[in-house]
């Protein structure tokens, strides 16, 4: 992924069982809204909280990635894979150390919002990284009424105020209301299934 200086740069993480349009259109967003320079895809082997039973190849999963992804800001990366990290604080705490002038911020849906204190050292997370969360379809309420909303509410910044998350020092998040997408990966498997 190259030398990043003093860059700031966008990180979805996930599965990407399959990459789809809204994923492309959170990270477009998040480029403008929030003046990243890049965003990387961060394609994992198998999400912890995810089951392992209907997942493509983690090859075909990056490779329909870059295709979706058409944008010369987006770096598709299987990272995660290569280095042999399953949490996000482990992928996170190695970028930090391997380009220590770059600011992340990490890019999730109001979906996975709602279950960030599942996640291993969560906490830990919020304050390694900024965070921007995005809306999806019938999440908003409870994204902003959860556990990490509440915990972290002193650190909230406004909409109007995106522009300046990349020089905050974390803990500092932002939720953005958007044009809601209503596509899912979930739906698309399941979509699939029933052709067969």
């Amino acid at each position: 992924m190259g030398n990043c200086g003093r860059q700031c740069i966008g990180l979805m993480g996930g599965s990407f069982n399959p990459a789809h349009s809204g994923h492309k259109m959170v990270a477009e967003l998040a480029l403008k809204r929030l003046r990243l320079n890049k965003i990387w895809w961060l394609v994992s082997p198998q999400n912890p909280l995810k089951s392992a039973q209907d997942m493509a190849m983690l090859k075909d999963r990056a490779n329909l990635a870059r295709q979706v992804a058409r944008n010369p800001n987006i770096i598709v990366s299987t990272i995660e894979s290569q280095l042999g990290t399953q949490y996000t604080i482990d992928i996170l705490c190695i970028l930090k150390k391997r380009y220590p002038k770059t600011r992340f911020v990490w890019i999730m849906g109001a979906d996975n919002f709602i279950q960030f204190p599942e996640w291993k050292d969560w906490d830990k997370i919020a304050r390694l990284v900024r965070i921007a969360v995005f809306d999806r379809p019938g999440f908003s309420l409870l994204a902003l009424s959860g556990k990490m909303a509440h915990r972290f509410s002193a650190y909230r910044i406004y909409e109007r105020q995106s522009s300046h998350l990349r020089r905050l020092r974390p803990p500092a998040w932002i939720f953005h209301h958007t044009l809601l997408n209503q596509c899912s990966a979930t739906r698309i498997r399941s979509a699939r299934m029933q052709s067969l």
